[in-house]
């Protein structure tokens, strides 16, 4: 694990790798330290390049990739982000992600505290309006952002999932093309409201 000072240093070593992967964390808090050492501790291959920046220290890594909670856990593909993942993870979760698996959501944070969904719209999609339809008939609180009206937000969506379509849901950090009922009730889990 490497340690980086700039964003400069991190767009050149992305350059170098088919997928490089990123701890965004702030020393001295304690859901940073937590996620640091259990990144540490996981079963990671010998040479996979996994990158460490102190935002505390770094300023300008975090607000290239507009996160602005830590810790996070950035995975690129080449030098394009592919996936966020905030909160902290077991190192159990790392392993898993790192070695191309798909992991169990274990972040405390996401066991504990509701889920933070965006809905990427537009308003003439259909679709849009059924996903909103389905969150709300369970009560989950989500933000929703027109992306026919915000062309910072338009690119931004584009570059973290690399399609155009709506509705784009962002549940966690992860996203999901279309309404794909299974995945966002995976990603919710418990936090989904059962109506009778």
């Amino acid at each position: 694990m490497r340690n980086i000072a700039s964003y400069q240093e991190l767009a050149s070593l992305l350059t170098q790798h088919n997928s490089s992967f990123l701890l965004l964390y702030k020393k001295g808090s304690s859901l940073s330290e937590e996620a640091l050492l259990n990144l540490k501790t996981a079963d990671i291959s010998e040479g996979t390049p996994v990158y460490l920046c102190d935002v505390a220290q770094v300023r300008d890594v975090h607000l290239q990739y507009e996160i602005n909670t830590a810790p996070a856990f950035l995975v690129f593909q080449g030098k394009r982000l592919a996936q966020v993942i905030k909160g902290t993870q077991t190192p159990a979760y790392y392993s898993q992600l790192i070695g191309g698996k798909t992991p169990t959501p274990t972040s405390r944070n996401e066991q504990n505290a509701p889920a933070r969904v965006i809905v990427y719209t537009t308003p003439t999609c259909s679709w849009c309006n059924t996903l909103k339809s389905y969150l709300r008939s369970h009560q989950v609180t989500f933000s929703e952002i027109d992306v026919s009206r915000d062309e910072k937000m338009a690119a931004q969506m584009v570059q973290r999932s690399g399609q155009q379509g709506v509705p784009q849901t962002d549940i966690n950090g992860q996203i999901i093309i279309g309404f794909d009922r299974t995945r966002i009730d995976q990603l919710l889990n418990n936090q989904l409201i059962k109506i009778p």
